[in-house]
C-alpha cells in the first residue's frame, strides 16, 4: 500500500558550501535538497527515507552561470529555466541550451537545477547524455577538500556517481562547443528521454553519446564514419538496453540510430 507522505526527517538549512558539506558528512543517512523533484517524490512514496535533508536552495553563488575562459561554469542551483535561456549557454555550449528547454514542462525547468539532476543521474535524464559529450567535468566538494571529475567518469550506473558519501555537486564546468546539439524522444507522460542524443563536433572530431537506453549515457565511436554508417556504429555500441511497457529495447535502439544522425546534422550545422 502505498503513502504520500514521507517519513520523519530532520530539517537543517546551511548558508555556506562547507556548512552543508559539514553537515552531509556528520549527519547519518542526510540527503542534500536542491529542486527536489525528484527526491520529494521519492520521500512521499517512501522509496527514499533519509534522516535528514540538507538543503542547499539558498546558498549564494551556487546559481551562478558565467564565463570560465572560453568555456562555462554553471553552479550546481542554475535552474534548467536559467540555463535554457542564457545566451552565454546557447552560443558556447548550445547542446545544453537545447537540452534545458526540453526538460518537464515550465514548473519543472523553473524548479529544478542542473546539479541535482547530474548527481540523480536517472538514465532518462537530459544533461548525463550533454555533459558526457561536451567533455565536461564536475565540480565536487566534500570534507576532504574539492576535486573535479570527467563526466564520462562521474556516472557509474543506474541512479549511480562518483559521489562518495557526504560530498556534494557544486558546479559543471563545460569547455566551448558551437557545434553542438542534442535531440530526444521524449516520453508522453514525464517528458524524460525515451533516448537523447547528443552530438559534439569540433576541430578535433566528432563525438557522439546516446543516452536513456542503458543506465549511463553510452559513447558511440563515429570516427570518420559515413551518415549510412552511423546506424551500425549506434547498434554496434547499444547493450543491454532498456524495454519497458513504453519502449522496447529493440524500439529504443532503432530510435538511437535515427536521433544519432539528426544530433549529427545538427551539430554540424552549427560547427559551420
Amino acid at each position: 500500500m502505498y503513502t504520500t507522505r514521507p517519513a520523519a526527517f530532520d530539517y537543517h538549512r546551511p548558508t555556506s558550501v562547507d556548512e552543508a558539506v559539514a553537515l552531509l558528512s556528520q549527519l547519518d543517512d542526510a540527503r542534500p535538497l536542491a529542486g527536489g523533484h525528484s527526491l520529494l517524490p521519492a520521500m512521499k512514496l517512501r522509496w527514499s527515507t533519509p534522516s535528514a535533508l540538507v538543503d542547499i536552495g539558498r546558498i549564494p553563488g551556487l546559481d551562478a552561470i558565467e564565463a570560465d575562459g572560453d568555456g562555462l561554469r554553471i553552479g550546481a542551483l542554475a535552474t534548467h529555466a536559467s540555463v535554457a535561456a542564457s545566451e552565454l549557454v546557447a552560443s558556447r555550449a548550445p547542446a545544453l541550451a537545447d537540452a534545458a528547454a526540453m526538460i518537464g514542462d515550465r514548473q519543472v525547468r523553473n524548479r529544478g537545477t542542473i546539479g541535482g539532476s547530474l548527481a540523480h543521474s536517472d538514465p532518462g535524464a537530459d544533461y548525463p547524455t550533454v555533459v558526457a559529450a561536451l567533455g565536461a567535468r564536475i565540480a565536487i566538494a566534500g570534507s576532504g577538500g574539492t576535486r573535479d571529475v570527467a563526466a564520462a567518469g562521474f556516472f557509474t550506473g543506474l541512479f549511480a556517481t562518483a559521489l562518495q558519501p557526504g560530498e556534494l555537486v557544486t558546479a559543471v564546468r563545460v569547455p566551448a562547443v558551437p557545434g553542438s546539439a542534442y535531440v530526444k524522444h521524449k516520453h508522453p507522460a514525464s517528458g524524460y528521454a525515451v533516448v537523447g542524443a547528443a552530438a559534439a563536433v569540433t576541430a578535433d572530431g566528432t563525438k557522439l553519446v546516446i543516452g536513456g537506453v542503458t543506465g549511463v549515457p553510452v559513447d558511440v565511436p563515429v570516427g570518420p564514419a559515413s551518415p549510412d554508417g552511423i546506424p551500425a556504429a549506434v547498434r554496434g555500441a547499444l547493450t543491454n538496453v532498456i524495454g519497458d511497457t513504453y519502449a522496447s529495447a529493440e524500439y529504443r535502439t532503432h530510435l538511437a540510430t535515427v536521433l544519432a544522425r539528426r544530433a549529427l546534422a545538427k551539430a554540424s550545422g552549427r560547427a559551420g
